[in-house]
């Protein structure tokens, strides 16, 4: 999992303003003055790794109109695209699988298969689920050094207990860090 979260657990619309207003979120693109080189290195090198993708479908929603017209990640268009969704079915975009109904139970799986590692980005809502239903072994953290005070979290109500160890971190000349951590095997170590 990849999030862009803030120091009080924030991660609805890192990206842009208008992203996810749900909620009457009104902090939208809260990323942009913490870009450097440093934080644009690591964003890169974990974008241009072999992956597949496991998104909501709202994110899918902003990500399908854009993703594919870019050339400058084609990761993402050769990705496998997983996307959690109860109302829709199909996509133009190349190698988009929907998952509807037990959903959990169909990541379980898809977790099990051989292949490239699953990335799961932004997804506020659907992250939800995969943390409730113990899905998640790494975390991915890009976090800033600022509070929003409102707006969804990273860890809400029903997460399933879990320890993580650091895997890396990075410091970044803007103040935000860049954390990795893997989840232990047993919750309380």
């Amino acid at each position: 999992m990849l999030e862009h979260i803030t120091l009080d657990g924030i991660i609805q619309a890192p990206g842009g303003p208008d992203e996810d207003r749900s909620g009457g979120f009104a902090h939208g693109g809260w990323i942009g003055r913490y870009d450097d080189d440093v934080l644009g290195a690591a964003l890169r090198k974990k974008m241009h790794a072999p992956f597949d993708l496991l998104v909501g479908r709202h994110t899918f929603d902003i990500w399908e109109p854009y993703w594919p017209n870019q050339t400058f990640w084609p990761e993402v268009n050769a990705a496998t695209k997983y996307v959690a969704s109860h109302t829709r079915t199909t996509s133009t975009w190349q190698e988009t699988v929907f998952l509807a109904g037990d959903v959990p139970a169909q990541v379980a799986a898809l977790k099990q298969q051989p292949g490239r590692d699953i990335h799961v980005w932004g997804s506020s809502d659907f992250v939800q689920t995969l943390l409730a239903h113990d899905l998640v072994d790494e975390l991915w953290l890009m976090v800033y050094p600022l509070t929003l005070g409102t707006g969804k979290r990273l860890f809400g109500k029903g997460t399933m207990p879990a320890s993580f160890r650091v895997v890396e971190r990075i410091a970044t000349p803007s103040g935000a860090m860049v954390m990795h951590y893997a989840k232990n095997e047993e919750w309380w170590l």
